[in-house]
């Protein structure tokens, strides 16, 4: 087996592998790229998440968009803790298993999302019992990858990626590099209504 060290799971592009991809982009207006910045203990990214996700799986699924993922992990330093890091490494094993089982893990973990000065996401039972939620993902190759932490020079290597991106805040969504509204003034995601009119891939 690849040393983790240098591995990247399945499913990412980049140097050193550190986009997580969705979708292909291949619909009748292939070539849209539509790319998140998150942190998976940012409560206003699983704001996001909850109220948007679901949408944006769907265009990457109807191959309107290609959906790429860039993780941070600043909340680990600013709250304390490794759970950013810990839970992006399980990402990255759920990955292994399948680029949508990795949207469900995702979306499992932010709908369980701890309070941000809470780093239980640190826990790797934590990590494992989350993934009982997603159907397909427990195995022993997921597990294990889990539980030694096998993609956390990975997840570190990301976290490096996100803080040379320019990038400054998550939630941030591009569309083809243009910046697209997904937070409202209140700090609650925007409509799906609204967002799919600033896209506007009609």
């Amino acid at each position: 087996m690849t040393s983790s060290s240098t591995s990247a799971p399945a499913n990412t592009t980049g140097p050193g592998g550190t986009t997580l991809v969705y979708g292909k982009g291949s619909g009748s207006q292939p070539g849209h790229t539509l790319r998140v910045y998150a942190d998976l203990r940012c409560p206003f990214c699983k704001r996001v998440e909850r109220g948007l996700g679901p949408v944006m799986e769907k265009l990457a699924e109807e191959g309107r968009v290609t959906l790429e993922y860039q993780f941070a992990t600043f909340i680990d330093d600013g709250a304390g803790g490794t759970g950013s890091l810990c839970a992006l490494s399980a990402v990255g094993a759920a990955s292994d298993v399948g680029a949508a089982t990795a949207q469900r893990y995702i979306r499992a973990l932010f709908a369980s999302q701890p309070a941000e000065d809470d780093d239980a996401f640190a826990d790797t039972g934590v990590l494992l019992r989350l993934a009982e939620e997603v159907e397909g993902l427990r195995g022993p190759d997921f597990d294990r990858k889990v539980t030694e932490g096998f993609y956390l020079p990975w997840a570190r290597r990301v976290s490096a990626a996100f803080e040379s991106s320019g990038v400054t805040g998550t939630p941030t969504v591009l569309l083809d590099g243009r910046p697209v509204t997904v937070i409202n003034p209140m700090g609650y995601a925007v409509t799906p209504e609204a967002f799919l009119a600033e896209l506007n891939l009609d």
